[in-house]
């Protein structure tokens, strides 16, 4: 297979790079390096079947090779994490919306019919009562644009409407994943990424800053379960055309996750709460609940999780010691 990924030297492209390298697939990453890091896909570099290329795919006069080339495509590119969304939100949502656009523009004028999967966010939900658990169909809880802090969720809504569009009136095979919080190695804090920050001040001793009162919950999977899940449901056919979870639903509390890294790394870090109006620098309104229905995905595939939370947290403190 050839497989192009847009974005691919970000955290989770550059996993799902190496996932279809080791299974001999052919793989072409485009990334600006604007959020993604050459150290990411340092490994793969001199391996004969992958390629790279640092340009922009809002610019590149090499996307319509790459799109003819083909066979599947993850589009991976997108500004992401809160730091970078809220200093930002022009860009957010100029670059998120536009890359997408042109990539399927790009598609269609070259007439390639590969697989395309769209990485959208649980962000899209919106705010959330916790009565229930996100389900796929559920009305989405859009917040006024004047909120920059919605523009991520806006883009990547806007990037669902693009993608299942152009399936419908171009007969491209389209699908979309909602991802729920993605962990692993090559995981930065930088943007704002919970789960590194949290190891980072746990093994530097420094306090361990808790957004909130902490009582806010999230479920996280471990980047490599999700790339395998997601090449299973990628290689379902009647996948496409369809939206779908995709993450572990085990719920933790973001202050039971911070005790659970300070107790895993030993640290002697105190854990501190801070406020929304500190940590961003404006108002911020959080998601208080995030758990994913699964339902859906477990029709499609079977659906396993081999890595737990613990031995995330272990595998990403031992790297950051090493």
């Amino acid at each position: 297979m050839r497989v192009l990924i847009t974005g691919g030297a970000g955290f989770i492209g550059s996993h799902i790079a190496e996932y279809h390298i080791k299974k001999g697939d052919q793989v072409h990453v485009i990334d600006n390096l604007s959020t993604g890091s050459l150290d990411n896909i340092s490994e793969l570099l001199e391996n004969n079947n992958f390629t790279f290329i640092q340009e922009d795919i809002l610019i590149s006069d090499k996307l319509k090779k790459l799109v003819i080339q083909a066979d599947r495509i993850y589009h991976m590119a997108a500004v992401v994490g809160m730091f970078t969304v809220l200093r930002d939100p022009e860009k957010t949502l100029a670059t998120n919306i536009a890359g997408l656009e042109h990539l399927l523009r790009t598609v269609v004028e070259t007439k390639g019919k590969p697989q395309i999967i769209i990485a959208s966010s649980s962000e899209v939900y919106g705010p959330h009562d916790c009565t229930s658990d996100h389900k796929e169909d559920d009305q989405l809880t859009i917040e006024p644009p004047t909120k920059s802090r919605w523009n991520y969720a806006i883009s990547k809504l806007a990037n669902e409407a693009f993608g299942l569009t152009y399936h419908l009136e171009h007969n491209l095979s389209v699908l979309v994943i909602r991802l729920f919080n993605t962990v692993g190695s090559r995981q930065q804090g930088t943007y704002g990424m919970v789960f590194p920050r949290f190891v980072e001040q746990a093994i530097s001793g420094k306090p361990i800053t808790v957004f909130g009162g902490g009582n806010q919950t999230r479920c996280f999977i471990n980047v490599s379960d999700m790339v395998r899940l997601l090449d299973s449901l990628a290689n379902n056919p009647k996948a496409y055309g369809q939206i779908f979870n995709l993450g572990n639903d085990h719920e933790i509390s973001i202050m039971e996750l911070a005790k659970l890294v300070k107790k895993l790394s030993n640290s002697k870090s105190e854990i501190k709460t801070v406020s929304y109006q500190d940590a961003y620098g404006k108002d911020y309104e959080d998601i208080k609940c995030r758990r994913p229905d699964l339902t859906k995905l477990r029709s499609y595939i079977s659906v396993a999780f081999n890595v737990t939370l613990e031995e995330t947290i272990k595998d990403l403190i031992e790297r950051k010691l090493s």
